[in-house]
């Protein structure tokens, strides 16, 4: 999993915060032993989507190239919901932290947040 990791990575600042954000949730919730294999796959899917070569829109704009990736992840986010607690989210903001040091917002991080609760 940890080559999915640096593939976000590697596209972070053209994805945007919002969009990386959703993925680390995502990543971290599938590294937890609690989350159910269901719950792995839909979440697979949806960060495959992410990494894919090939989408419904071309991520080579930024901001607009990645809309149809964060419509994937916020639904499969809101799939495995009940899997992301606080521990997860606390690993997301810090690999988050430290891929955008200092333009991390709180505005940014509360609003995908609230979609969870």
């Amino acid at each position: 999993m940890y080559p999915l990791l640096s593939r976000i990575a590697k596209n972070a600042k053209t994805a945007g915060t919002r969009t990386v954000y959703t993925a680390l949730l995502l990543y971290y919730a599938y590294r937890r032993k609690e989350t159910p294999s269901w719950a792995k796959r839909t979440i697979l899917g949806a960060l495959g989507y992410l990494i894919a070569p090939l989408d419904a829109l071309p991520d080579l704009t930024p901001v607009l190239g990645y809309t149809d990736d964060l419509a994937v992840l916020g639904t499969g986010l809101a799939i495995v919901a009940a899997y992301i607690n606080k521990d997860v989210r606390t690993q997301a903001r810090a690999k988050l932290d430290a891929w955008f040091p200092g333009q991390v917002t709180a505005e940014v991080v509360e609003a995908v947040d609230r979609e969870l609760d």
